[in-house]
């Protein structure tokens, strides 16, 4: 029996092998920005380096107490929004999908599934990427299955290296990847079904626009012309997915930012702003609701709460329908007042990621966020009496960064009372608004590598490690494959608050060993201890015993972070 032929593949997110992930960024230097910042992120166990949600899965997914029943976590726990998005478009165009979610936790289905080589097209999804690796070898295992489906790469990935790449490297980019068509533009929905068409009636790809395709072993670019996909038209139809979706799944309400912050490069590649009406949320989320497994729904527009007015009319409406689920969402703290937070409250709100990006007037005022302090405080005040989980995060050398400005954000992480936090390095994009101004602020070099008249990389990266060794309230967030959804992830796994605390506290505990004593092969057993303990684990002092032998060297007593 001959299989019906699949017109597009999707392949979600690829969680590569952190070992060989920690290994190609040490290549780039262990002082490099990149490295200080994914330094913060794991731990050595065993001598190998593992991330917190890997360490979470050996602590809370192994051995006989009841923890050891919760299924690990994983990228894949959230089903790709990319996914559902595509699938809806094509669906709507009389073209078929399949699809799996994550990569590394579906690979022998995959694998299946390509043998049988009735697909026409695989659309590899690229959204989460910032490196080529997992990309590598998401290609590389598709060309091992099948040999005759088109292999299509788009996405922000993409558009990313056509604009910082000149035309030879992003040839050569373009073959080590070994895709076979590329598509260029921050939507690109419409390109892709015009591939798909044209592959099924055997058509030349010339005509269409935003791609790149393979002529006799080169690539050849199409014209540039911006695609205007309504989001409003193409809310998803979770029918589709719902016999395959999680706990977790992410909307949108919106497209792009009305903002202009001088450091984010976002509304560039996003195109231009656009929202969705009250009525075509309300028919996305009641489809959303029908479906048992689904719990938690992260909204991913960058300015949920703007416009204010639209805000309070989806939060009106989702009381209204009384949906089952809890959500959470990116906030704009300076439009927070009393009756939004109440009905973010009875809508079912359990937290709020913080885009506050700066404890420091001055530097609010200079990457333009159109925000002050104490809009922020007053905001933040608002949500914790209404208990919304709160996560705030910031970053550290922005040109007139200086370490006055950072210690007055130190001072405002202490004292405003957020739950959560992260401080990251300045990420120099070169689409962000800030690149036109780069003369008059000495700015040189580009990514987590630059320097400015005021501060350079490796002056940011010492402040921000003098930051996390030394602020214990409130909590910093691992960011890498965890950040603000993982909390709400872990919650979901019954876990209590203060056990996902006192679990995060204790792995920082074992990171700030490591940076303090860069010797240290693996946590000290009083991380190991304080790791168990937070998940109602009884550790005897046999296991410790044991534990001390294999912790060469071994540096005991407590360290005393200030």
């Amino acid at each position: 029996m001959v299989s019906k032929m699949i017109d597009c593949f999707f392949i979600g997110y690829n969680e590569m092998d952190f070992s060989e992930f920690e290994k190609s960024v040490r290549e780039m230097g262990i002082n490099s920005g990149a490295y200080r910042e994914l330094d913060k992120n794991f731990l050595r166990y065993d001598n190998s380096p593992y991330h917190f949600s890997e360490i979470f899965n050996i602590f809370g997914c192994n051995g006989s107490d009841s923890t050891g029943s919760m299924k690990p976590l994983t990228m894949g726990d959230t089903f790709s929004s990319a996914i559902a998005y595509l699938g809806t478009y094509l669906h709507r165009r009389g073209l078929s999908f399949d699809y799996v979610n994550a990569f590394q936790d579906e690979k022998e289905i995959l694998a299946e599934k390509l043998a049988k080589n009735n697909i026409l097209t695989i659309a590899v999804i690229t959204t989460m990427y910032v490196s080529v690796f997992p990309i590598l070898e998401v290609v590389g295992f598709v060309k091992k299955y099948n040999n005759t489906a088109k292999i299509i790469l788009g996405g922000p990935f993409i558009t990313n290296q056509v604009r910082n790449l000149d035309q030879a490297d992003l040839e050569s980019l373009f073959k080590l990847i070994g895709a076979d068509i590329y598509v260029n533009s921050s939507q690109g929905e419409a390109a892709l079904v015009k591939i798909i068409r044209a592959l099924k009636s055997n058509a030349l790809l010339e005509g269409i626009d935003n791609i790149y395709y393979n002529v006799n072993g080169e690539f050849r670019a199409a014209p540039v012309s911006p695609e205007n996909n309504r989001l409003s038209e193409n809310m998803v139809e979770w029918g589709l997915f719902s016999h395959r979706v999680g706990a977790n799944i992410n909307i949108r309400t919106s497209i792009s930012c009305p903002f202009s912050c001088k450091f984010c490069g976002f509304p560039e590649n996003a195109g231009p702003y656009q929202t969705v009406g009250i009525e075509a949320i309300e028919g996305e989320l009641s489809q959303v609701n029908r479906i048992d497994a689904v719990c938690s729904v992260q909204f991913i527009d960058d300015t949920f709460n703007v416009p204010v007015k639209r805000f309070k009319e989806i939060l009106r409406m989702m009381i209204k329908n009384n949906y089952k689920f809890k959500w959470h969402s990116y906030f704009r703290c300076q439009f927070a007042e009393r009756e939004m937070i109440e009905l973010m409250k009875e809508s079912g709100c359990e937290g709020v990621f913080l885009g506050i990006e700066s404890g420091s007037d001055k530097m609010l005022k200079l990457i333009n966020k159109d925000s002050n302090v104490d809009q922020y405080l007053k905001g933040i005040e608002l949500l914790k009496t209404n208990d919304i989980l709160t996560y705030g995060s910031f970053f550290i050398g922005f040109p007139g960064e200086t370490p006055e400005t950072v210690e007055e954000t130190v001072q405002f992480i202490k004292n405003c009372g957020i739950d959560f936090y992260h401080v990251q390095l300045w990420y120099c994009d070169t689409i962000a608004p800030i690149w036109k101004e780069r003369a008059k602020y000495n700015l040189q070099g580009s990514h987590l590598k630059w320097t400015h008249a005021t501060m350079d990389t490796k002056e940011a990266s010492d402040l921000i490690d003098e930051i996390f060794l030394h602020i214990d309230e409130p909590v910093w967030i691992p960011q890498y494959n965890f950040e603000c959804d993982g909390l709400f992830r872990l919650l979901h796994r019954g876990l209590t608050p203060d056990q996902v605390k006192n679990f995060i506290k204790a792995f920082n505990k074992g990171v700030r060993e490591k940076l303090i004593d860069s010797s240290r092969e693996n946590p000290g057993y009083e991380v190991i201890k304080e790791l168990e303990e937070s998940l109602g684990k009884r550790v005897s002092r046999d296991s410790a015993c044991e534990y001390e032998k294999k912790a060469i060297p071994h540096h005991g007593g407590e360290f005393d972070f200030g």
